[in-house]
């Protein structure tokens, strides 16, 4: 983990359990504060189970574990403990890992679910278990307890503002791709309504496409079939709703001899992504604090392992397709481009300027102001 990432002013929440309670009766004879701290161990001692979706997104390995794990500790006084498990993309191996962790009992469960409705029968399973439910970045069907993400739509918005931006007065002139997110992600379907909201009626959209799995090599093979249908030199701008599918879609343009790129869009602030935007191959992305997000589902997570209640953490409630009222932490989101890269994944300590400014970027960090 990247050891200058910024560290957040946590509390660690005092425990009082009723167990604590309860066992002051018998504490005077061997001694009240052994018992007590007895209790507050127990309190502390919290197994989290964290299921993450897949593992071809830079930020989950990198950021989301590590930074949850972290929090967690923090907030237990490192008693508390997180067992993980990722998915790899798989619907089905995720709900087996789910199943898992409820039958060993895990205190409480953060799920980023790979399929959002192919979940709910596991967090069925965790609710009918007494395991609490945190839905983390992807807001998942069933009795979840909490949820914190970012503000999704909002992503989508962004993205179409910047790509409006960057088409300026020739967004007229072509027809531009859309290359959304996986259909099993509630998420896509936000940042595809945000992006449509902004777009629509000021470009025409030639083809746009539900990216299976988000991968990389499936958004390349429909850029590529984009080419072939609109023709190269029609296309003015790509909309991607991520930084690795923005990767595939640029090495199609590449491959097809595009002597100029188009703008493209991103999500995600992946380094690569950072690199290609510095480099003026892709326009912009969206950077996200993923340690405020990581933040916040640990103390969700270590509140309702301990039995208390989110009024101080969530102040906000969302509705899912099965669930109403699930308290809610938004974490804002900010357009990232090579004007502010300094003031965003610099300063917040996501990456170095020598992790973005290689030998192979150095020039291209110099004509931004990267130094």
């Amino acid at each position: 983990m990247n050891t200058r990432m910024r560290r957040a002013a946590v509390a660690v929440a005092a425990t009082t359990m009723a167990v604590t309670l309860a066992a002051c009766g018998s504490a005077k004879e061997s001694g009240g504060d052994k018992d007590e701290d007895s209790g507050a161990k127990k309190g502390d001692a919290l197994n989290i189970g964290l299921l993450l979706p897949e593992n071809q997104t830079a930020r989950y390995e990198k950021f989301d574990k590590p930074l949850i794990e972290k929090h967690v500790k923090e907030l237990t006084d490192g008693k508390g403990k997180i067992t993980y498990a990722n998915a790899k993309q798989d619907a089905t191996v995720q709900n087996q890992q789910a199943d898992t962790m409820i039958t060993n009992k895990v205190d409480v469960l953060i799920v980023d679910a790979v399929d959002s409705k192919a979940i709910a029968g596991s967090v069925k399973k965790a609710k009918d278990a007494g395991i609490p439910v945190v839905a983390y970045d992807r807001l998942a069907e069933g009795p979840i307890d909490a949820y914190t993400s970012f503000d999704n739509e909002e992503v989508g918005h962004v993205q179409g503002k910047a790509l409006l931006e960057a088409l300026g007065d020739k967004a007229k002139d072509g027809e531009i791709v859309m290359m959304n997110g996986a259909i099993t992600d509630p998420n896509a379907k936000l940042f595809k309504k945000g992006a449509e909201a902004e777009l629509k009626g000021k470009v025409k959209i030639g083809k746009s496409y539900d990216t299976k799995e988000w991968k990389p090599e499936n958004a390349n093979a429909n850029m590529e079939g984009a080419i072939s249908a609109i023709g190269k030199d029609k296309i003015v701008g790509v909309y991607s709703a991520n930084d690795g599918m923005a990767g595939g879609i640029i090495t199609a343009l590449k491959a097809a001899g595009l002597s100029k790129l188009p703008p493209v869009t991103g999500q995600d602030a992946e380094l690569a992504g950072v690199q290609r935007i510095v480099a003026g191959e892709q326009f912009m992305s969206v950077y996200k604090s993923y340690p405020q997000e990581a933040e916040i589902a640990a103390k969700m997570a270590v509140a309702l392992g301990k039995g208390e209640k989110l009024d101080s953490i969530a102040k906000t409630k969302v509705d899912s397709p099965t669930t109403k009222g699930v308290p809610t932490v938004l974490v804002p989101v900010v357009s990232l481009t090579d004007k502010n890269i300094k003031e965003t994944v610099i300063k917040d300590g996501i990456y170095a300027l020598d992790e973005i400014c290689t030998a192979k970027y150095k020039a291209d960090c110099g004509k931004v102001g990267l130094k």
